[in-house]
């Protein structure tokens, strides 16, 4: 297999997207962001494409995957996703729906501009609260830009507003059939 042959981590050692078991703690790397230029969220309220699209920094991009990279093949995070689009409210809603498990975060006050900017370098990652201090050091010493901003557990997604896992799994797996209704 690919695994074996060293290109990929064995996949005992691989991250998905999924929550995996309650009390993890849920890290934000790269910043809340707030660029809404460009972004899903513009598209939807607005119906067009407005005001220019987040930087690209390739260097920062890098950086913080391959710290990311790093964590997935020690075996020290549970779960990753990375923000792109929709933002981070949408990437927490895929880790939740997927994990089947809800978690509870606490954001800043502008949550709305922080849950669907689309800026770049950004990653959820999921992890034991023994690896928390340890990832937290790695990260400083990296001068990677890393937040703890909540835990796993519960049926509902607590992200300034609570949605019901069910509520949202709902959305998710039925939207197309109703559009096409």
């Amino acid at each position: 297999t690919i695994a074996g042959v060293g290109l990929l981590p064995d996949v005992d050692q691989m991250a998905t997207i999924a929550f995996k078991q309650p009390g993890d703690d849920i890290l934000l790397i790269g910043g809340y962001g707030g660029h809404l230029g460009q972004s899903m969220a513009q598209r939807i309220l607005t119906g067009g494409d407005y005001g220019a699209p987040p930087p690209v920094d390739l260097a920062l991009e890098r950086k913080n995957g391959d710290f990311v990279r790093t964590l997935i093949r020690s075996g020290d995070v549970t779960a990753c996703h990375d923000i792109s689009t929709g933002g981070l409210g949408v990437a927490l809603a895929e880790m939740a729906i997927t994990g089947k498990m809800g978690a509870t975060c606490t954001l800043p006050a502008d949550t709305a501009r922080i849950l669907f900017a689309e800026d770049q370098a950004r990653y959820v990652i999921c992890c034991q609260g023994d690896r928390r201090a340890m990832i937290l050091d790695a990260a400083e010493k990296a001068g990677i830009t890393i937040e703890t901003i909540g835990k796993t557990g519960g049926q509902n997604l607590q992200i300034g507003a609570s949605l019901s896992i069910e509520e949202l799994t709902n959305a998710y797996e039925n939207w197309f059939p109703a559009f096409m209704a």
